[in-house]
């Protein structure tokens, strides 16, 4: 009997990338920055996979600067959940919405690839 590998979606693993990523800051600051996207940025938690932009903007308006810090660490865990070597730009070049689509991009290259033909 042959095994398929179940293929999980884009959206579910860069959500579990993001949450990954917000615990890097602790418990606490986690559920207060869902707490701030939702209120202040009308962003809940489910909807950050389909608005990277957003959860960009809104998270540069509440770090400033330091956002670079934790785009990066969501970005780490996400090009390991999806199997791509880390490949990001320097810092002061990144823009998270960008290297998410690049991201995205190569999951569903490597999805095609992986197709079962019967």
């Amino acid at each position: 009997m042959a095994s398929v590998r179940v293929q999980r979606n884009f959206e579910e693993l860069l959500s579990e990338a993001v949450d990954e990523g917000l615990s890097s800051l602790g418990q606490s600051a986690k559920q207060a920055m869902y707490y701030y996207l939702e209120t202040v940025s009308n962003l809940n938690k489910q909807e950050i996979p389909y608005k990277v932009k957003d959860f960009a903007a809104a998270i540069e308006k509440f770090f400033g600067l330091g956002s670079n810090f934790l785009e990066i660490i969501i970005l780490k865990q996400l090009y390991e959940k999806v199997g791509e070597p880390l490949d990001l730009p320097s810092s002061e070049d990144l823009n998270f919405s960008k290297c998410v689509e690049h991201v995205r991009k190569a999951k569903h290259r490597k999805a095609k690839q992986s197709e079962i033909k019967i």
